[in-house]
């Protein structure tokens, strides 16, 4: 990407910025959670109970349970997949 002045002459700052847009582009992340239906602190929850706990997928389903969410282990272990 470069940037022109009106003579047809790159200038540094111009130049710069272009480069620095360029980082930000590549930077940024997308946010995993978007897409998907469901309650982003439900979906954190879910993963946290995996991931920090080392439980299983049938224990996390269980727990969820108990707070009256009911979801599948094939739906954390998609959400896992899809935000590690």
């Amino acid at each position: 990407m470069r940037f022109t002045a009106l003579n047809g002459a790159v200038t540094g700052n111009q130049l710069e910025a272009g480069r620095a847009l360029t980082k930000l582009r590549w930077v940024t992340k997308r946010y995993p959670l978007k897409d998907f239906h469901s309650i982003p602190e439900i979906i954190r929850l879910a993963v946290m109970l995996y991931v920090r706990y080392l439980l299983s997928l049938l224990e996390v389903t269980g727990l969820l349970l108990e707070r009256s969410i009911a979801i599948s282990q094939e739906t954390v272990r998609f959400w896992w997949s899809r935000t590690h």
